[in-house]
């Protein structure tokens, strides 16, 4: 793992990026105390959604929209 000062990472950002992406830690610290790693995430491709997919799974009570007892007083 090679420490990088900001400035450097600055200067040198896209060399970084490529050395994250192939499986490189890459740690970048400041003067002041706090430091970040750059880590690759893969991106993955969004299967399309499906309507109705979801048919069955969800449910509502009958009394879903029966004013409830604890609020009778503020519904006055």
């Amino acid at each position: 793992m090679e420490t990088y000062t900001v400035e450097k990472a600055q200067n040198s950002l896209n060399e970084l990026l490529s050395e994250a992406h192939k499986g490189k830690t890459v740690l970048i610290a400041a003067d002041n105390g706090w430091a970040v790693k750059l880590v690759p995430t893969p991106i993955r491709a969004k299967k399309p959604r499906k309507a109705g997919s979801a048919r069955g799974q969800i449910w509502m009570s009958d009394d879903f929209d029966d004013p409830l007892e604890d609020f009778a007083d503020y519904m006055e």
